[in-house]
């Protein structure tokens, strides 16, 4: 499906980063793999910090020109801090798609990793508004102050950076339709990966309750076809998608919702 063509993924050291990079290789795709932590997962290896905006800059400078697309899979948990859970969930990872367009081959494919933490956007479009005037060369720290993010229980940082990348990639559906360059997000539930713990920490009594509705977590392999998907000309005609891939989750939620 991805025979012959190039993909930048970033998070390529684990998880679903590192299942997407395999998968991609297997179809017949060179791999550029970006993460903190090195790995023979891809082709080529390029390190970064993608909270921080001096090495985003220098990361893409480094990369190569005509790349077929991007996969933003790097994130972190919610049990870090609110500021670095969205420098890196969010203005991270817009600063670098934003840099790298120019240097993506015409027609290319940008695929980014949202989450079922996200769904509930449209209960939060005021606090999504404000986070969207933010930039990563802003006071990123600040923001969280003001907006109560430091101390919000339940992980509302992480809540929030997906809930704002969903948002931006919708926006961004025919931004770049002049050179067909498409940006979709897809949306795992909780996912057997290492920072399953870390959800289930934060969510506690809540994350228990989800899960009894479910027949199992997710798993990297059952997310990384779908970014691959996303990835490949097949998509071609989905633009500021959302993709569920949540075993049901988000059919269960809008059914409750509505008292279907």
């Amino acid at each position: 499906m991805n025979n012959g063509k190039t993909f930048i993924v970033t998070g390529a050291a684990s998880g679903i980063g590192a299942e997407t990079c395999r998968l991609l290789k297997e179809q017949g795709a060179t791999v550029i793999g970006v993460d903190r932590d090195p790995t023979g997962n891809a082709d080529r290896f390029f390190e970064a910090d993608l909270g921080d905006p001096a090495s985003i800059d220098t990361l893409v400078a480094e990369l190569p020109e005509g790349a077929d697309g991007l996969a933003n899979i790097a994130g972190v948990p919610p049990t870090r801090a609110a500021e670095a859970v969205l420098k890196v969930n969010f203005y991270g990872l817009q600063r670098l798609t934003l840099a790298i367009v120019p240097k993506l081959a015409d027609g290319a494919s940008i695929a980014n990793l949202a989450s079922l933490a996200g769904f509930g956007w449209p209960n939060a479009v005021d606090q999504v508004k404000r986070a969207m005037k933010v930039s990563l060369d802003d006071d990123v720290a600040g923001f969280c102050r003001a907006e109560g993010l430091d101390n919000a229980e339940g992980g509302r940082s992480y809540f929030l950076s997906k809930e704002a990348l969903i948002v931006w990639t919708m926006q961004n559906r025919w931004t770049w339709r002049d050179r067909n360059i498409t940006m979709n997000c897809i949306s795992p539930g909780p996912v057997d990966t290492p920072i399953l713990g870390d959800f289930l920490q934060t969510l506690g009594e809540r994350a228990k309750e989800d899960r009894k509705h479910m027949d199992r977590p997710g798993r990297p392999q059952d997310v990384a076809p779908v970014v691959a998907f996303a990835l490949s000309e097949h998509a071609k005609w989905f633009r500021g998608a959302n993709l569920t891939v949540d075993g049901g989750m988000s059919g269960h939620i809008l059914s409750n919702f509505h008292q279907f």
